[in-house]
C-alpha cells in the first residue's frame, strides 16, 4: 500500500498473471518440462508454484513409446511430482478411438511397442502380433524394437482395409545423438504402401488433448508446448488457448514469422511465464524482438 496526495493509504493491486486465468494445464514434454534426462531450468519451481495454487496438470505426450508408468517416474525422479493418471498418451488416444470402432475384447494389430500395447489392454482390447490371430483393426505407434515382419504384416492388413489408428505422425524425434525418424516416417511408408490415409490420434489433431480433458476434466485449460506444429496446431483444433515456450524446439527469432493458422495464444520463454502478466503473442510480421526474455523478467516472459 502507499499513501495518496491526501495521506490516505491505496491499495495497490496484484498484477494480473497468466495462470489466474487457467484452471487446468496441459503440458508437452521434452522442450517444455524436461530435454531427456535434465529438467528444462525453472521448470520444477513452476509447475510446484501451478499445484499450489490449485492447478491441475496433465502431461501430454506424442511419445507413444512409453506407459504412463514409466513418464510419471521419470519426473519424480526429476522432483517433479506426477502420478500415472496425470499422464496421458498418443497411444491411449488412439486405444480410445479403436475401442469407439470395436467391440470389447477385439484383436487389434500391435504394430508399436509397449506403450501402445498397454493402451490397448486398458481400453479393453487384445493386441495380437500375428496375422493367425485373425485382428480385425491396426494400432501403430514408436517401438524401438519393432520388427521388420510386424510391418509387414501390418502392410498386409492394411491393403485389406482393416481399420487403422495411428498414435502421431511426427517425422522425428531427439536422440542422444540428434534427431532420429520418428513413427511419422513409418506411416508414410505404410500409407504409400497401402493406399490409405491413417487416422491419427497425437497433436495436432485434437483427440489427444480431448482424451486428457476427458480423463481429467477442466473448465479453463491452457495447452502449453513448445512446438507451432504439433502443440499451438493442436490446441487450436481442439478450441483450446495455449502459450508457446521458447525452451525448446522454436527459436526466439521465430517470433512474428508463423503463419496465421499457427499463432499460440501467449508467448513465454519458460514455464516461468505461467506466473507472470500474460504476453499476447505478436501476429504474423510482428516484431522478432519480441522472443527475447524482458529484462525484468529473465527466463519467464517475452517483452511486449
Amino acid at each position: 500500500m502507499a499513501p495518496d496526495q491526501e495521506g490516505r493509504l491505496e491499495v495497490t493491486k496484484a498484477p494480473h498473471l497468466l495462470i489466474d486465468a487457467h484452471d487446468h494445464l496441459l503440458l508437452d514434454l521434452d522442450g517444455v518440462v524436461y530435454h531427456g534426462p535434465h529438467a528444462v531450468p525453472g521448470a520444477v519451481e513452476a509447475l510446484a508454484r501451478a499445484r499450489a495454487a490449485g492447478r491441475s496438470l496433465t502431461f501430454v505426450t506424442n511419445n507413444a513409446g512409453r506407459t504412463p508408468d514409466q513418464v510419471a517416474a521419470h519426473l519424480v525422479a526429476l522432483g517433479i511430482e506426477a502420478v500415472p493418471g496425470e499422464v496421458v498418451t498418443a497411444a491411449q488416444a488412439a486405444a480410445t478411438r479403436l475401442a469407439a470402432l470395436l467391440p470389447r475384447g477385439a484383436a487389434v494389430f500391435l504394430a508399436g511397442g509397449d506403450g501402445v500395447r498397454v493402451a490397448l489392454q486398458e481400453a479393453g482390447l487384445r493386441p495380437v502380433t500375428t496375422l493367425a490371430e485373425q485382428p480385425v483393426a491396426v494400432a501403430t505407434g514408436f517401438g524401438s524394437d519393432l520388427p521388420w515382419q510386424r510391418i509387414v504384416d501390418a502392410g498386409v492388413l492394411l491393403r485389406e482395409g482393416l481399420p487403422w489408428v495411428a498414435s502421431n505422425a511426427d517425422l522425428t524425434f531427439p536422440t542422444g545423438h540428434g534427431l532420429g525418424p520418428g513413427h511419422g516416417a513409418l506411416v508414410e511408408l505404410l500409407e504409400r504402401f497401402s493406399g490409405r490415409r491413417a487416422e491419427v490420434a497425437g497433436k495436432p489433431e485434437p483427440a489427444l488433448l480431448h482424451e486428457a480433458l476427458r480423463r481429467n476434466g477442466g473448465d479453463r485449460p491452457l495447452m502449453v508446448g513448445d512446438r507451432l506444429d504439433t502443440d499451438v496446431a493442436g490446441a487450436r483444433a481442439a478450441g483450446i488457448p495455449s502459450l508457446l515456450v521458447l525452451s525448446g524446439v522454436t527459436a526466439s527469432d521465430e517470433v512474428g514469422d508463423w503463419p496465421a493458422e499457427l499463432q499460440p495464444t501467449y508467448v513465454g520463454a519458460d514455464l516461468g511465464a505461467l506466473h507472470l502478466p500474460p504476453v499476447p503473442a505478436p501476429g504474423p510480421g510482428g516484431d522478432p524482438r519480441r522472443g527475447e526474455p524482458s529484462a525484468s523478467a529473465p527466463g519467464g516472459t517475452v517483452s511486449p
